[in-house]
């Protein structure tokens, strides 16, 4: 079952969203001496990048031993207003003495299909496994059930073989690339953000779906370690355990 913390306002959802990462990161770094992160982009992490990069965790962490990748990126160029890359580069990534060569952006400035291809090989490279696993993966939530780059009804879902595709984003009529379910699903830990009110109805149909209901894309993560976690406020999770209609 997914274990929900749902706190009274975004600041606080994120402040311990941060405590977890720095936990995860600080267990992960003891035993093994690396972490492997993958983040989100969109607006809601902004604040958790934040907090990660300002005291205290910004002197307790163990930076060196992070390998940072990103879930899904926009098609184009790493300075682009609209780059998950370069949200997270000015909120985290230039504030903490992560090594660049630690760093590894998709490459949303080429050819899309191109791009995802270099990113798997770049992936299984790393981890030296056909089927990496992340110590943590940060994912977001759309109002229409999307989660990375895999939206519903897209070609993506039913990937089965591949880790990273290049997936249509049916509102933006552009490509995306994207980790796809077997990847994600492979994370030892996933954790969800979603402290938009406005989200309420979309996570009572990912969480708590009426019978019948088609599942939507984040209701497909589900990894083989059992262990998503929910980080939501309480106006996001207004629906929730509410009797059904």
């Amino acid at each position: 079952m997914p274990r929900l913390h749902v706190m009274r306002s975004h600041e606080h959802a994120s402040r311990t969203a941060a405590q977890m990462v720095a936990d995860l990161s600080a267990r992960c770094l003891s035993s093994r001496g690396r972490f492997t992160i993958a983040l989100s982009g969109g607006s809601t992490p902004q604040l958790l990048y934040e907090l990660l990069a300002s005291p205290p965790h910004l002197g307790n962490i163990g930076w060196d031993g992070w390998g940072v990748f990103w879930s899904d990126e926009r098609c184009v160029p790493p300075d682009h207003p609209d780059s998950n890359y370069q949200m997270a580069k000015q909120a985290l990534l230039d504030k903490v003495p992560v090594p660049a060569t630690n760093v590894h952006r998709m490459q949303g400035e080429d050819i899309p299909h191109v791009a995802a291809q270099d990113y798997e090989e770049l992936l299984k490279g790393y981890f030296r496994s056909p089927l990496p696993s992340f110590d943590l993966m940060l994912l977001g939530i759309g109002e229409d059930g999307h989660t990375a780059s895999l939206f519903p009804g897209t070609l993506a879902l039913a990937e089965r073989s591949r880790l990273v595709l290049h997936n249509w984003a049916p509102e933006q009529q552009s490509y995306r690339i994207t980790f796809t379910l077997p990847l994600i699903n492979a994370a030892s830990i996933i954790a969800f953000l979603g402290t938009m009110d406005s989200k309420a109805e979309v996570l009572r149909k990912v969480l708590e779906p009426e019978p019948g209901e088609s599942p939507l894309p984040a209701a497909m993560v589900r990894p083989s370690s059992d262990a998503v976690h929910w980080f939501l406020t309480q106006g996001a999770a207004r629906l929730l355990g509410a009797p059904k209609q």
